[in-house]
């Protein structure tokens, strides 16, 4: 399947996720900090250029947002019916 995202363009959508998401709940960058257990310069510098470790991302995450929604990610896709029977039983 043809994808143009590439991992800059997804890590650039999420930096802007984290910092947008701290501004609508009227986070400062040192409120987050102390919320995450992230230092200010490592979120600061996240908020300029979009790096961060994965670890101190979710601590980020886990501090705006509901974590169980980046779980998701590792969960594999429901199975896909196999006969006419299988889809008819599940409508």
């Amino acid at each position: 399947m043809l994808n143009l995202y590439t991992a800059f363009d997804v890590q650039m959508e999420l930096r802007d996720f984290i910092s947008q998401s701290r501004k609508l709940n009227k986070l400062s960058v040192e409120e987050l900090s102390s919320r995450s257990g992230v230092p200010y310069g490592t979120i600061r510098k996240f908020e300029t250029t979009g790096n961060i470790s994965l670890r101190q991302f979710l601590m980020l995450y886990e501090a705006i947002g509901n974590l169980s929604k980046v779980r998701t990610l590792t969960k594999t896709d429901n199975e896909q019916p196999t006969s006419i029977e299988e889809v008819l039983k599940n409508a």
